[in-house]
């Protein structure tokens, strides 16, 4: 278990720099407010495929960590599956560690 990208999620959510929740994604994503789209293991098939067909044509990474919802939303102190981080450097460290420890 990576504890360190679930803590710097938490930590990027405290700094006020993630968007939660499957609309509130789509518009921050669609208002260039996005860096990085990231996604629970066990979200519904049919969610992931829906937001991948709404964001197609952005220019932002999707990454889908190996964590369930339960587990996200403990780090994050929201019940989520889908989150957007606001802020580069958030973005760039934390696909860092998704693809540090794979």
């Amino acid at each position: 278990m990576n504890n360190q990208l679930l803590a710097f999620l938490g930590l990027c959510r405290r700094a006020g720099k993630m968007t939660i929740g499957y609309d509130s994604v789509i518009q921050s994503v669609m208002n260039n407010e996005s860096y990085l789209v990231i996604l629970a293991d066990d979200i519904s098939e049919k969610t992931e495929k829906n937001l991948i067909g709404k964001l197609t044509g952005n220019s932002i990474d999707i990454l889908k960590i190996p964590y369930d919802k339960e587990t996200l939303s403990q780090a994050l102190g929201k019940l989520t599956g889908i989150l957007a981080v606001n802020d580069r450097g958030f973005a760039k460290k934390i696909t860092e560690l998704v693809y540090s420890n794979q």
